[in-house]
């Protein structure tokens, strides 16, 4: 009697899973999302950031204006102001606040996704992808608790992740080109929300590249390369219809996106502002507080072999490497050095931690616990932050000036703030007629303050003058041009926090 035909073995990179594994390990996933969530909420109800401020100032009047976005300026693709502008709707203040607890969930999420594909039929691939992104979106280390523009493109950029390794394992080539196109519309939401969030487009072309030395990809990199091209235009297309429709052009978007992001790189870099350097050094010791290096020098040892993935079987250790690279390199870049910059760390992490758990949990005994010390103590960092903050808010000494508004100020009042700050005005409940909400653009924009001095010998003159200090003189400003105008427009009538206040002569 002949033997009946031999199943065939699994490839090498494929790992069986128990039945239960799924059971087991998404509550835990889930778990770590309302953890790292719970590192979010005790702060809905903190004072306004600047950044928070001026976004929600910008998107609450986001029409048809003379600015890019209505009457203001801000450097800023537009899926973010869209964003913003839905959480306004929804709360003000508490709705952004709560927006941004909601993207932590999605982040530790499809993290947990991320893992899954990357390491098939194991518990350690979602439970190590979802616990670096929620120790890491959680902690203030990495501007947790505030809401900033990484924060809300980040799940875009897992979501990119998740649907290209599917589309690599994908049963078909159509169901690769679909996955594709979610990956393709994901990495231009990413993109459109913070400019340097190309971490999926990243992705792409470091397989591309991959498959192209290692002449595979015909199975199921073509056409996912191929579905993210259509997917991406599609997304494109559509964010640019709905900007117009606001009154938000693509040419003006362009200035504002790219040229604008140019422009202001050579103005940091040849004003050297004294406090970037600081920044700079603040930054890189909360990185390493963080315990996010440790985190990879633990993960590194299991990425020493190939890690293919799917029937075209594409290394993707380098495509990682391309993509943390890119995140280190758009941080730099970043020329202001705060600290939500780091969050732009997490999905390369997160790659990385996935691929990692492809490896059998084999290794030496030292490995598994240094690996386990890592992800304890960058738990631990991330609790201890969030506790610290807790007891110390951020100090929030400009708002003193907003209160001091409300009080003194009348319905229908205007403000400008020289310069920056533009949580002030949001926290006193008024506009600006001057267009520049933030210090950078004014440097780099109208450094000779003509267009503000316009402003305030103009007929719609604000109300109230804020001042930094006693002067308008910053760096990168000059201010010959603006301070006739306040001398003969303006007295000073306060000094609040720091800060000089001026009123409009009636």
């Amino acid at each position: 009697m002949s033997p009946g035909p031999v199943a065939p073995r699994p490839a090498p990179d494929v790992q069986r899973p128990p039945a239960s594994a799924p059971g087991r390990t998404w509550p835990l996933v889930v778990a770590m999302a309302a953890a790292a969530t719970l590192g979010w909420l005790p702060f809905v109800g903190r004072d306004v950031g600047p950044d928070e401020g001026g976004l929600l100032l910008v998107a609450a009047q986001w029409a048809p204006g003379s600015s890019v976005y209505g009457d203001y300026f801000v450097d800023r693709p537009p899926v973010l102001l869209a964003l913003v502008a839905a959480a306004e709707h929804l709360g003000g203040l508490v709705g952004l606040r709560l927006l941004g607890a909601l993207a932590v969930v999605a982040c530790v999420l499809l993290a947990g996704l991320v893992g899954r594909i990357a390491a098939p039929g194991t518990r350690r691939g979602p439970l190590m992808a979802a616990g670096a992104a929620a120790a890491l979106t959680a902690t203030p280390l990495f501007g947790g608790t505030v809401v900033d523009a990484e924060i809300l493109g980040v799940p875009f950029l897992l979501a990119g992740t998740a649907a290209t390794l599917a589309a690599l394992t994908a049963p078909d080539a159509r169901r690769a080109a679909l996955l594709g196109a979610l990956a393709g519309a994901a990495a231009v939401a990413a993109a459109l929300t913070k400019q340097n969030l190309l971490d999926v487009g990243v992705l792409l072309a470091a397989l591309a590249v991959t498959g192209l030395l290692a002449r595979r990809g015909a199975a199921r990199l073509g056409p996912l390369l191929a579905g993210a091209v259509a997917g991406g235009l599609a997304a494109l297309v559509l964010a640019l219809v709905g900007a117009a429709a606001r009154g938000t052009g693509p040419v003006e978007l362009w200035r504002a996106v790219v040229t604008f992001r140019s422009q202001a790189g050579r103005v940091i870099a040849t004003a050297d502002p004294p406090s970037s350097a600081d920044r700079f050094v603040v930054m890189l010791v909360a990185l390493l507080a963080s315990g996010a290096p440790l985190l990879l020098a633990a993960l590194a040892p299991s990425l020493r072999r190939a890690v293919p993935l799917g029937p075209d079987r594409l290394d993707l250790r380098w495509a990682a490497a391309a993509v943390l690279a890119w995140e280190c390199v758009g941080v730099a870049l970043g020329g202001s050095y705060w600290l939500h910059y780091l969050t732009g760390l997490v999905p390369g992490i997160v790659l990385v931690a996935a691929l990692a758990a492809r490896t059998p949990p084999r290794s030496p005994g030292w490995r598994r616990r240094a690996l386990v010390a890592a992800y304890a103590g960058t738990a631990l960092s991330a609790a201890v932050a969030v506790g610290w903050v807790g007891v110390h808010p951020i100090e929030r000494s400009e708002l003193e000036v907003s209160a001091w508004l409300v009080d003194h100020g009348r319905p229908g009042d205007t403000a400008v703030v020289a310069f920056g700050e533009p949580n002030v005005l949001w926290a006193a409940g008024m506009s600006s007629p001057y267009e520049q909400l933030w210090s950078l653009p004014v440097r780099v924009s109208d450094p000779d303050l003509r267009e503000l001095a316009a402003v305030l010998e103009g007929p719609r003159r604000p109300t109230w003058l804020v001042v930094a200090g006693r002067s308008l003189l910053t760096w990168g400003v000059d201010p010959d041009a603006a301070e006739p105008a306040v001398a003969a427009h303006y007295r000073e009538v306060a000094v609040v926090a720091g800060y000089t206040v001026l009123e409009v002569r009636r």
